[in-house]
């Protein structure tokens, strides 16, 4: 067959300018409902293949080997990038510094715990430039230790061994953190289209910030370093810093300990014009070979470097951990200047010269240290002050504190302690960490059961309250979920979306029966939503039963930051038809969140839903999209009767609909959006189809099971 077309010689597969112009659905229909988000790890992006094991391969490593050539590595200065004074040490501190502070306390995403700024946007931002440098510096490491070591793992080790060899006792490491292999394209980084814009706060307020961000403007982890909006006003920049580390979870002690200790060591880049940079990483071509910000026309390395266009060390033997932030901040006075870049900083006034730090290539040139906006926050802000003061009284607290600090930035988003993995890991437990003590796993799980049928509880209230509880885990962070049961504490056990007073009744029944087995009421909540499946599932003529393993432990309040676990309160949760006000978003798009966090994919997503409709676990016991006459019985009603033409959908409000008999006019149920979406969109509505035939009435009961299962255990980490 011969053909002719206009465009011989375009290339057939749409990317780049090509997807952007308006070539895939989502372009061509914005508004619609898009998926993607529940499906950006799929397996087949990663090469390691299904089988492989990385906590397990990990464990094979030899730490002591690794270490010994990471810290060789810190002065192998090579000639393509050069080290500042010999010593890459300030590099790799950025890099993981900036690995991890990407993480947000509000929704868990971000972090280092993905190796998730080796992909666009973070390779790319503004804030990171230069950093693909240091990266590719560990290359050799990584390509020695291979499958045994992440870049995960090696970019917050490169940190942490970076202290070490400039003099930090750090209060440890722990492996187990498993590399992506594609972009995060669908978390929500901000609204603005614009680098470093900032529309991100109300009005002119310095005190709110749009939830779930912590960085002030598009493209920095942090704060802007020359003021705010680039204007120099350390009391103004001191609000930004408090809250964006605030929303990183961060206390002002913490905050700056980080601070001082993050600017003890390396310097900053702004010796020359940043722009002759070539173009960021994402943008370069295939002759820079994924490097960015490339110098062609001059120098560009070593003293002539360009990142932030700030230009200075903050200390005088910057590849020395000290006490050198804090003499230099309250020796000298401090004025504004202008970097070579052109960027804000500040430089101290009469300063002595052996003060002053030696030039990266010649020592026999004394160079004028800065500090930034962020740090002159730390000497200008009171309460900052009063800190700054005691870490330079006394050393050796600020080295604890700030290594303590470090620890908590490297691995917050690491999840409880049971997920670390190697020989440095600290014996401390943390209250960060939501400590779990091991449940007993040798209670009679047969007459926990029976207990629990005796008790007579309806079906909708085990089921529900088993989901509330597990409902808060969040796979960004490996936080919140069913073991500790905090659901029975502060502040869970208020929160309007867990029903307080019909959760305190179960939990009474719960908690005797705890008592008299030995079981924990952790297990005890989701053997009864187990068995309530199992239950439902028998009246609609299937024989199943849920998958249960004991072990899970009851957390006490002394193991629990009731501030810290504010953060998780659900404010919709879809599967349970429910939202407590008023959002921007439209329901089902929250729900695709929450789905997201949990680490569902959209086919899970849809049996649950379809599954806990017909179970009548909605809050508060309304009857939107509880399509079934058997409400308590697990059937694929609700898809059935979603998908039978013989009804029609009419809007009665914002966020509800009539379900009416076509002939007769007859309203027969009610509606959300969150239901009727698996009618409507496109590719929920083909999973819809599936569930809703005749022939598979025991597939949705066995794949809701295996949904609500992985729900359940989705924090068990003990189970491999």
């Amino acid at each position: 067959m011969h053909t002719t077309s206009s465009s011989t010689g375009q290339c057939p597969v749409m990317h780049g300018g090509n997807t952007a112009s308006g070539h895939t659905p989502t372009a061509w229909w914005p508004n619609a409902l898009n998926l993607d988000i529940l499906h950006q790890h799929d397996r087949k992006t990663n090469p390691l293949g299904a089988s492989f094991n990385y906590r397990e391969e990990v464990k094979k490593l030899d730490v002591a080997a690794l270490k010994q050539d990471l810290t060789a590595l810190m002065t192998d200065s090579q000639p393509w990038w050069p080290a500042d004074w010999g010593h890459y040490g300030g590099l790799m501190v950025r890099m993981a510094w900036h690995a991890a502070g990407s993480y947000r306390v509000a929704d868990g995403r971000g972090g280092a715990g993905t190796g998730n700024q080796r992909f666009a946007p973070l390779n790319s931002w503004p804030d990171n430039v230069n950093l693909d440098k240091a990266r590719r510096l560990l290359w050799p490491i990584k390509k020695k230790y291979g499958n045994k070591l992440s870049w995960a793992d090696l970019i917050i080790l490169a940190g942490n061994v970076a202290y070490e060899s400039m003099g930090l006792k750090t209060y440890g490491f722990a492996f187990g953190r498993e590399d992506i292999w594609h972009p995060e394209k669908d978390i929500d980084w901000g609204a603005e289209k614009t680098w470093l814009a900032s529309t991100r706060h109300e009005g002119d307020s310095r005190e709110s910030l749009d939830n779930p961000l912590a960085a002030v403007q598009m493209g920095l982890i942090y704060v802007n370093p020359e003021g705010v909006n680039g204007q120099p006003d350390p009391l103004r920049t001191a609000q930004d810093v408090r809250l964006t580390f605030a929303r990183m979870a961060m206390d002002d002690e913490e905050t700056v300990a980080l601070t001082a200790g993050g600017h003890t060591v390396g310097k900053a880049h702004g010796n020359g014009n940043a722009k002759l940079l070539g173009p960021e990483p994402e943008a370069a071509d295939v002759d820079e070979q994924g490097l960015g910000w490339q110098n062609r026309t001059s120098r560009g390395v070593g003293r002539d470097t360009v990142s932030s266009g700030i230009e200075g060390a903050w200390t005088t033997h910057p590849t020395q951990w000290d006490n050198g932030y804090f003499h230099l901040l309250f020796t000298y006075d401090w004025t504004l200047a202008k970097s070579p870049a052109g960027a804000w900083q500040w430089q101290p006034v009469g300063i002595k010269e052996e003060d002053m730090p030696v030039d990266v290539e010649d020592p026999s040139i004394r160079c004028m240290p800065i500090m930034t906006d962020a740090d002159m926050a730390m000497k200008m802000d009171p309460a900052y002050r009063v800190i700054a003061e005691r870490f330079h009284r006394d050393p050796a607290y600020f080295n604890q504190t700030f290594a303590r600090a470090w620890f908590k930035l490297t691995h917050r988003d690491m999840g409880p302690k049971a997920r670390y993995i190697g020989p440095e890991v600290p014996a401390e437990d943390l209250i960060w960490q939501d400590p779990v003590p091991a449940g007993r796993t040798d209670y009679d799980v047969t007459a926990v059961k029976a207990r629990i049928a005796a008790a007579g509880l309806p079906v909708a209230d085990r089921v529900a309250t088993a989901w509330d509880s597990a409902r808060t885990w969040r796979g960004s962070d490996m936080r919140g979920g069913a073991n500790g049961a905090r659901i029975r504490l502060a502040p869970q056990k208020d929160w309007a979306g867990n029903e307080p007073e019909r959760l305190a009744r179960v939990l009474a029944v719960y908690e005797q029966i705890a008592a008299d087995t030995g079981a924990s009421v952790a297990d005890v909540i989701v053997l009864a939503g187990n068995l309530g499946i199992e239950e439902a599932a028998q009246a609609a003529g299937f024989a199943v039963t849920v998958p249960f393993a004991p072990g899970r432990g009851d957390a006490t309040p002394e193991q629990t930051d009731a501030a810290s676990f504010a953060v998780l309160e659900p404010l919709h949760d879809g599967y349970r038809n429910w939202q407590k006000a008023h959002s921007a978003a439209k329901p089902e798009e929250l729900l695709l969140d929450r789905t997201q966090l949990m680490g569902l994919t959209a086919v899970e997503m849809t049996v649950l839903v379809g599954g806990m409709r017909v179970l009548g676990t909605n809050h508060g016991g309304t009857q939107h999209g509880v399509f079934t006459s058997r409400p308590g019985v697990l059937t694929n009603d609700f898809f059935v009767n979603l998908t039978d033409m013989a009804h029609t959908w009419v809007p009665t409000g914002r966020n509800s609909y009539n379900v009416c008999d076509r002939a007769s006019g007859q309203v027969k149920w009610t509606a959300t959006r969150v239901d009727l979406v698996f009618g409507s969109n496109s590719i929920l509505r083909a999973y819809a189809e599936v569930y809703a035939q005749d022939d598979s009435q025991a597939k949705f009961v066995h794949d809701f099971v295996a949904a609500w299962a992985k729900v359940m255990n989705a924090d068990r980490f003990d189970l491999g």
